[in-house]
């Protein structure tokens, strides 16, 4: 078979061989999907693989468009290098050539509460910073003392953030950061789901700041550099398939999953195949949607995960007088502006606009003003203009934009979701040869994705 082999177009009614290799299916060609292939692949050559992808080019929402000498991104940038997995799948499909590092602009973040300020970094910038007043910096001080929790219930980050470090300081920070990471809000996220390794330290430790100083000792690492690659995400999404022995069909929207004695049949009104085992790379909204007929209560649990609705908008200017020394700003719930945050991409990345030219990209929607999110393009150019104006002061004609609107864009983790998640692989655990891996369950970030497709690659694959 030849490396990379795709098909975008087979027969109607066609039935795969099954031989006396295994052979495998994954539905969704994103990074969880291609991963997943990966390494199962590296784990057992002889395993046939067929993955199926819905859209017409791999990558799901890893995508980059290049358009009047800026590259785009439409959803996430990059990852951080403090994590090991990602940074050796790089390495194993020889993209060590692509990697990119972030420019050292990128170390300065902004909040937009009041007015602009920087993201304190240090101790001393803290206790300096407008962003909180010295009441709520004397309740952060606290943390220390206070009580911690004693048991294992869910709860919502502001209700973790109260508890923990007061109101003030959820309401700014924590607000704006999960804004920045899941377009969701303190209320309607869980703590321990959202943010399991900072809701250990409490449980471990007692105290956040404890954990922290102690974790610090003991590691004494940086806590790592945003990575991207040359080109944008997109980039390293082609080589990577590239690099896969695997059967590619794009263009393949799969309706139906069943199973007889001789094992999953995949089909859509153009195929139907037969395979050993099935991954289901996709939203958990597609999984539902596939599993409707043969696992009605899972596909059932998999539809109630929330998904939150965000645009991106990329904003190219040939020449703008603002110095974008920075990663970028984002906004609070209280700053009540018209958009999530604004990244300097130019700023962070170096290759997203050529020359002197400078790309901001405007966060729109989220759980925080999901309406916001589902405007027609015109009206969503013209509410990130607003926002860049808002939070920047940046009133200068844009000479390029591009809009992508996420309908369901990032699974929000409501209070409840551990508990779902362990319900949901319950039942899929229920029927030998079903898998599911997506950002819908355990982690939405590239690493998170990647950690994930590499353990469920070595289940696949009896490692």
């Amino acid at each position: 078979m030849a490396r990379g082999k795709k098909k975008d177009n087979i027969q109607s009614n066609h039935e795969s061989r099954v031989t006396s290799h295994e052979s495998i299916a994954i539905v969704g060609g994103g990074i969880s999907g291609l991963t997943t292939a990966f390494y199962i692949k590296q784990y057992n050559p002889e395993i046939r693989i067929t993955l199926f992808e819905k859209e017409s080019e791999l990558g799901g929402k890893m995508k980059t468009i290049q358009k009047d000498g800026f590259l785009i991104e439409e959803g996430s940038n990059g990852f951080l290098s403090n994590k090991p997995d990602t940074l050796e799948l790089v390495k194993l499909s020889h993209c060590e050539d692509i990697l990119l590092k972030s420019s050292d602009n990128a170390r300065k973040r902004f909040i937009y509460d009041r007015k602009l300020e920087v993201l304190p970094e240090s101790p001393k910038a803290f206790l300096t910073t407008p962003l909180l007043s010295l009441k709520g910096k004397l309740r952060v001080l606290y943390e220390p003392f206070a009580p911690a929790k004693t048991d294992d219930s869910d709860e919502s980050l502001q209700e973790f953030g109260y508890r923990r470090v007061g109101k003030e300081m959820t309401d700014v920070f924590l607000d704006a950061m999960v804004a920045g990471i899941y377009a969701s809000t303190p209320k309607s996220i869980s703590a321990p789901a959202a943010f399991p390794l900072v809701v250990k330290l409490e449980k471990e430790y007692g105290s956040l700041f404890k954990g922290m100083i102690k974790k610090k000792k003991k590691e004494a690492g940086p806590g790592g550099v945003l990575m991207s690659f040359k080109g944008g995400v997109s980039t390293f999404i082609e080589k990577l398939s590239q690099n896969l022995d695997i059967d590619i069909i794009k263009d393949a929207d799969i309706k139906t999953l069943q199973k007889d004695e001789k094992g999953f049949i995949l089909q859509n009104e153009n195929l139907k195949m037969r395979f050993d085992k099935v991954i289901l790379s996709t939203p958990a909204y597609e999984s539902a949607k596939i599993l409707k007929e043969f696992m009605p209560e899972l596909s059932n649990e998999l539809a109630d995960i929330e998904y939150s609705p965000i645009s991106i908008v990329g904003v190219g200017y040939n020449t703008l007088s603002h110095p974008l020394k920075g990663f970028g700003l984002l906004a609070t719930t209280r700053a009540k502006k018209s958009v999530l945050g604004v990244l300097w991409d130019s700023s962070i990345f170096r290759d997203r606009a050529k020359e002197d030219k400078k790309l901001l990209r405007a966060m729109i929607g989220g759980q925080r003003s999901p309406e916001l999110a589902l405007q027609d393009e015109e009206t969503l150019i013209n509410t990130a203009l607003k926002g860049i104006k808002d939070t920047m002061g940046i009133d200068e004609k844009p000479d390029t934009f591009y809009v992508k609107r996420h309908d369901k864009g990032i699974p929000n983790y409501a209070v409840g979701h551990i508990k779902r998640v362990e319900k949901i692989m319950s039942l899929a655990d229920k029927i030998e040869g079903l898998y599911l891996n997506s950002n819908a369950y355990k982690g939405i970030g590239l690493n998170d994705c990647v950690s994930n497709s590499k353990l469920c690659a070595k289940k696949v694959a009896g490692v």
